[in-house]
């Protein structure tokens, strides 16, 4: 996923995909469950992710993904029932 800003304005200008060829819906369903479910403005980022908790020390050895001692929260998995729900949703209205 990338992810264009411009500076002064909080929303991206532009989020855009690539999925390689292996996605079971359409690129703009993809992107607007992206857009429903996460906020992207730099500061909502920085807020949903902890990002001004000191963890980086945690971090630096061992790695930032799969250390679930550290409750990282970009480990959490607590949207997936909302998108499977827009999933659905998607589905049913076509």
């Amino acid at each position: 996923m990338q992810v264009a800003y411009v500076i002064g304005v909080a929303h991206p200008l532009s989020v855009s995909i690539e999925t390689f060829n292996t996605a079971r819906m359409n690129h703009e369903d993809i992107l607007s469950i992206i857009q429903k479910h996460f906020d992207l403005r730099p500061e909502a980022i920085i807020r949903n992710l902890g990002l001004r908790r000191p963890i980086y020390r945690q971090t630096a050895a061992y790695g930032h993904l799969g250390r679930p001692e550290l409750d990282l929260p970009w480990e959490r998995l607590d949207k997936v029932d909302a998108i499977k729900a827009t999933i659905e949703s998607l589905s049913v209205s076509k």
